[in-house]
């Protein structure tokens, strides 16, 4: 039965395990996370549950005492009540989020202790990916990552159903349902190998879309880069003026997007926005969406945007440093960007949190993406970093070839220009071969 738009948001409780090696702080912003995952995908969190342990539980993810607490929860259990603030109505809990990927068969028996769907991060992950996908490449690349979750839990998901579920005719019996989840592992299988197979003949069409973007002249690259919900696509849109989504929701870009920095620049840029990265973001994810990071490789920039108002920057910093390392876009040369400034509190709070970001980042760029003249300086940053290798030089354009005057301010930037009765003198800033390149052209039109 479809949700009416207007009807509340599902209940969700989240759980999790602190282990020894991880801090309190360092959990609190994991739970953090979570929750604002759940937000993305349409739960309200009423209750968070949280248990220290040596390790997980090997047959239901947390320890017997916890889960009889949040069975007590879910079922309204007077002694294991929530407070009015907490649980405004009688609403069901639609869901358990628990805060690390399980196995299938911890979450099956903690399914079917609790009494309520059990969702791991993995699965919220891949959830809201699905979601969002909009492209072709995309939209592969996480059916690709949702059916190699899938695979190893149906035998799971059979023994939960019972022996009803498992029967494949009316033939019933153990023998039935394996066959009947061998079937369904060949069939994922076999679709895995089908999108596999788009996916690379998808990859080469980018790759020769990429050759001709790269093969005009006078293009650069940027790829803004970061923290989901950093503020990247907002950043974007203020750097290209172009329509980009802008939501506050974790994942709200998963399709890279390219746009030329406005207004041009001499040479032009183009900047791409990419997938967003996030703590414990599921390795088969960032494999699959390895083309959408390609964009960061292909990049001569990389704009590393950060929330400068999030205390827990300097994690976030760490996690989009090591998928970077992952995919070995480290190597590009990077400005880091700690965007947000205009979130920090009042103007002294503000002024306070920039001294301090730029005595730890002493190359940083500090600023508010909703800023016209923050965005104007980053834009000449961006472009000084691209005119850096560019050579000076005066060419001479006679009268009688003004037709290749339009040439010269196409590929590069015109300093100033003078005429005298033989023609017109450039004094031009542009790349070398295309400075050449027009030197020759002007002399074989004399």
């Amino acid at each position: 039965m479809r949700r009416e738009v207007n009807e509340q948001p599902q209940c969700a409780v989240v759980a999790a395990v602190q282990l020894p090696s991880v801090s309190d702080v360092e959990f609190e912003a994991s739970l953090a996370e979570l929750r604002e995952l759940a937000k993305t995908l349409g739960f309200e969190v009423v209750r968070t549950f949280t248990q220290k342990r040596a390790g997980f539980d090997t047959t239901a993810y947390l320890g017997v005492g916890k889960r009889q607490e949040i069975q007590g929860f879910v079922n309204s259990e007077p002694a294991f009540a929530a407070p009015a603030a907490a649980r405004p109505d009688d609403r069901e809990i639609d869901v358990i989020l628990v805060d690390h990927e399980i196995s299938p068969s911890q979450a099956r028996n903690l399914e079917k202790e609790v009494g309520c769907p059990v969702m791991d991060r993995t699965m919220v992950i891949l959830e809201i990916f699905h979601r969002n996908a909009r492209s072709r490449a995309a939209k592969a690349q996480v059916e690709i990552a949702r059916l190699g979750y899938m695979a190893p839990r149906l035998r799971e998901a059979a023994k939960l159903a019972g022996p009803q579920g498992r029967q494949r005719s009316g033939t019933g019996g153990r023998g039935a349902g394996e066959s009947h989840t061998e079937l369904d592992r060949r069939k994922i299988r076999d679709r895995i190998a089908e999108l596999q197979l788009e996916i690379i003949a998808m990859d080469a069409e980018r790759k020769t879309q990429r050759a001709r973007r790269q093969g005009r002249q006078g293009l650069a690259g940027v790829a803004l880069v970061g923290y989901t919900n950093a503020g990247k696509s907002t950043l974007m849109r203020a750097l290209t003026g172009s329509e980009v989504l802008v939501a506050n929701k974790l994942f709200a870009t998963l399709d890279t997007t390219v746009r030329t920095l406005y207004p041009e620049s001499v040479p032009r840029v183009l900047v791409s926005d990419t997938v967003g990265f996030i703590k414990n973001l599921p390795h088969g994810l960032v494999a699959s969406f390895k083309s959408t990071l390609d964009e960061a490789l292909d990049a001569s920039l990389l704009l590393h945007v950060i929330d400068a108002s999030d205390p827990g920057f300097e994690r976030q910093l760490e996690v989009t440093d090591k998928v970077l390392e992952e995919i070995g876009a480290d190597v590009v040369p990077r400005i880091r960007v700690f965007n947000k400034i205009d979130h920090v509190g009042d103007a002294a709070a503000q002024a306070e949190r920039e001294a301090a970001l730029r005595a730890q980042y002493p190359d940083c760029v500090v600023m508010s993406a909703r800023r016209p003249d923050d965005v104007a300086k980053l834009r000449q940053t961006i472009v000084a970093f691209f005119q850096q290798d560019l050579v000076a030089a005066e060419l001479f354009l006679p009268w009688s070839a003004q037709q290749l005057r339009g040439a010269i301010y196409a590929s590069c930037e015109v300093i100033e220009e003078r005429a005298d009765g033989e023609g017109a003198f450039f004094h031009v800033r542009g790349e070398r071969d295309a400075v050449e390149s027009l030197r020759e052209q002007f002399e074989q039109a004399r």
